[in-house]
C-alpha cells in the first residue's frame, strides 16, 4: 500500500499541538505531499471552539499507532463469487497472485482462493468411482467455452450438475442417461439419434462439441422442451475439461480461512497468520468489505506509516506506538527529550512561545499563500500557547507573527484572546478526571517520570472549591506508575498559576513555595509549563536525590 504520512501532536493535546499539526499538513499538501493531519486525544473546549468558528477540518483522531493490520497489509484484487473458476485462475497466473479473495456483489468477504483449496476440491469431486456433480450455471458454461448459443432456458441458474460425454454404443449410453437425466450436461458431437433422445428427455443442455449445430428440427424440438443448447468451438475433451472450470468461484473458495479486520493488532494475528493456508489473511473493513490482504513476510518490511512530529520530541508525550515506525520531521519549541531515530530527519526546533509561529514561518519562507482559515487557527494556536502574547516564553518572534496573522485576517489580538479565554473556561464543567488527562504531559527525569497537566482560567478559586476532585483525579494518573501527578492552574488575569500535586510525600514537603491548601501551592509569576515549571521541578527532584 502507499505510505500514509501522519503529522500528530502530542497525547492529550493543547490548542497549540492540534492546530500545528493541521496546519503543517495543509503547507505540505499544498507543495504536492500527501500528508494527513492527526491528534493522538481529545480536543478540549478552546480548541474545539478554535475549529468550530473558523470552520477549519479537524485532524483524524488515532488513539494509538500500535502495530495494525492496516500498517502492514498489501493492496488486492478481488473476485465476485459468480465469477467462473476459469477465469479466477487466469487472473491469479496474468496477476502473479498467490491467493484471491472471494467477496459477493457488495464486497463483503465470502471465502479465500488458494492453489491448495482448490485441489482439494478438484480431487474430491474428480473421482473415478463416482460421478461427478458440480454448481453450475449454463451462462458459466458459455462463457468459459466461448459457445454460440443455440437455445438458452434459465441460463443464470446455478444448480448441481452432472457432466455426460456421449462416447458409448446407444444402447450403453441410452441405458446411462435414463438413470440420471434432469439436470444433465451432455456433451456429444453430430450423432443425430443421440441428440434427439437428449432433447426428448429434457436434459438441462446439450453441448455440441467441435463447433457441431443443431438441424432446424431439433432446434424447434429444444425449443419446446425448453434444452438449452450451445456450440462449443473445442473438441470434447477439451470441453467437458472447462466445464469443470466453469463452476463459480464460490463453490471453491476455502471458507475456513478467517477475515481479520484493519484495526486488528499485528500481534493477535500471529498465530491465525501461521495457520492459514499460504500463511496469508484477507484484511476487511468494519463493515467486512475486503480491503487487502496480510502476508506472513509483510511482518518483516517497514509498515506503510510515517510520523511527522509537532510541538513535542519526547517520545513520552508521543502517541503509544511511535516507535514501530519511520519519523520523518520534527517540529517544535520544548527542550530536547530522549528523541533518537534509525534515519536522519528534518529536526525544526526553535525557542519560541508556539508551535504555530514557526508553522507560519515556513509558510512565509516558502511564499506560500495560507487559506483564511489556516491562518486564523495559526493565530489563535499563537496566543493560546502565549496566553495572548502574555506569557513569559512569548517572544518577539510570536509577536511579530501574531501581528501578520491578525492582518491578514482581519481578527483584532485583543478580542480574540478573550474568545480564546471564554472558551478554556469552559472546562470548570467538565469532570476532574477529565480536564487533568486534556493537557497532560509526562516527562522522565533519570529514573523516575512525572506528569504535569495545564488548564487556563480566569477563576482558579472554583477549582480549589473541587480541591479533592482534582487531588483524586490526579492520584488515579498517577497510581502504580508515575513518581507523581500535577496540575497548573494559570490565572489568566494575574498570570500566577496554582499548582495542584499528588504523589510522594518527602517530594511535596520539601516544595518551598507557599501553600494554598492541602497539596496545593501558589506560584507567583509562573504561567509557563515548559520555561518554568519544568526546570523548577527537575531542580527539585535533583535536591531531594532522585
Amino acid at each position: 500500500m502507499e505510505q500514509t504520512v501522519y503529522i500528530i501532536g502530542h497525547r492529550n493535546p493543547d490548542t497549540d499541538s492540534v492546530v500545528s499539526a493541521a496546519a503543517y499538513a495543509a503547507f505540505k499538501q499544498a507543495l504536492g505531499i500527501n500528508c494527513r493531519a492527526a491528534r493522538a486525544g481529545n480536543m478540549n473546549p478552546q480548541t474545539e471552539y478554535v475549529f468550530e468558528r473558523f470552520k477549519a477540518p479537524e485532524p483524524e483522531y488515532i488513539p494509538d499507532l500500535i502495530p495494525k493490520a492496516v500498517h502492514y497489509m498489501t493492496d488486492t484484487p478481488v473476485v465476485h463469487d459468480t465469477t467462473p473458476l476459469w477465469n479466477a485462475l487466469e487472473q491469479m497466473e496474468r496477476e502473479n497472485l498467490r491467493v484471491l479473495p472471494i467477496v459477493d456483489s457488495l464486497g463483503y468477504y465470502k471465502s479465500m482462493l488458494h492453489y491448495r483449496g482448490f485441489s482439494r476440491y478438484i480431487i474430491s469431486h474428480i473421482n473415478p468411482h463416482k460421478k461427478a456433480v458440480f454448481p453450475i450455471s449454463i451462462d458459466l458454461v458459455t462463457e468459459v467455452l466461448r459457445a454460440q448459443p443455440i437455445t438458452l432456458y434459465n441460463s443464470a441458474e446455478v444448480c448441481r450438475s452432472s457432466i455426460v460425454i456421449a462416447a458409448s454404443y446407444n444402447t450403453y449410453f441410452i441405458d446411462h442417461l435414463s438413470r440420471d437425466f434432469e439436470n444433465a450436461l451432455v456433451i456429444m458431437g453430430d450423432r443425430l439419434d443421440l441428440q434427439r433422445y437428449c432433447i426428448e428427455k429434457k436434459v438441462r443442455a446439450l453441448i455440441l462439441s467441435n463447433g457441431h449445430t443443431l438441424d432446424p428440427e431439433l432446434i424447434a424440438l429444444a425449443k419446446q422442451n425448453h434444452v438449452s443448447v450451445m456450440s462449443s468451438p473445442y473438441d470434447t475433451s477439451s470441453t467437458a475439461m472447462l466445464i469443470i472450470y466453469s463452476v463459480p468461484v464460490g463453490a471453491m473458495g476455502d471458507n475456513t480461512v478467517p477475515l481479520a479486520r484493519l484495526s486488528d493488532p499485528v500481534r493477535s494475528l500471529r498465530q491465525d497468520l501461521s495457520k492459514a493456508p499460504s500463511r496469508c489473511l484477507p484484511i476487511g473493513d468494519s463493515e467486512g468489505r475486503v480491503a487487502g490482504v496480510l502476508f506472513e513476510g509483510d511482518l518483516i518490511n517497514e509498515p506503510n506509516i510515517g510520523i511527522i512530529m509537532v510541538d513535542h520530541n519526547e517520545m513520552s508525550q508521543a502517541i503509544e506506538g511511535i516507535e514501530n515506525y519511520h519519523i520523518l520531521e520534527v517540529i517544535d519549541h520544548h527542550r530536547l527529550g530522549n528523541l533518537s531515530t534509525r534515519y536522519p530527519i528534518t529536526f525544526i526546533n526553535k525557542p519560541v512561545g508556539a508551535t504555530c509561529t514557526i508553522i507560519a514561518g515556513l509558510y512565509r519562507e516558502q511564499r506560500l499563500p495560507m487559506k483564511k482559515e489556516i491562518a486564523s487557527i495559526l493565530l489563535c494556536g499563537i496566543l493560546a500557547d502565549t496566553l495572548a502574547l502574555k506569557s513569559a516564553t512569548t517572544t518577539g518572534t510570536d509577536k511579530e507573527m501574531a501581528e501578520y496573522l491578525a492582518e491578514a485576517t482581519g481578527l483584532d489580538i485583543a478580542n480574540l484572546g478573550l474568545e480564546l479565554q471564554d472558551a478554556a473556561n469552559r472546562i470548570h464543567n467538565r469532570p476532574a478526571a477529565e480536564f487533568v488527562a486534556l493537557d497532560m504531559k509526562e516527562y522522565s527525569e533519570k529514573d523516575i517520570s512525572f506528569s504535569v497537566s495545564q488548564i487556563e482560567t480566569n477563576d482558579p478559586e472554583a477549582l480549589v472549591a473541587r480541591k479533592d476532585e482534582v487531588l483524586a483525579a490526579l492520584e488515579t494518573l498517577r497510581a502504580g506508575k508515575l513518581y507523581f501527578s500535577s496540575l497548573l492552574v494559570t490565572d489568566v488575569t494575574t498570570l500566577d498559576s496554582l499548582f495542584f500535586i499528588s504523589g510522594d510525600k518527602t517530594l511535596i514537603e520539601n516544595f518551598n513555595f507557599p501553600r494554598r491548601d492541602t497539596d496545593i501551592f501558589v506560584l507567583k509569576g509562573v504561567v509557563s509549563r515548559k520555561k518554568q515549571l519544568i526546570p523548577l521541578l527537575t531542580e527539585l527532584l535533583e535536591k531531594t536525590g532522585r
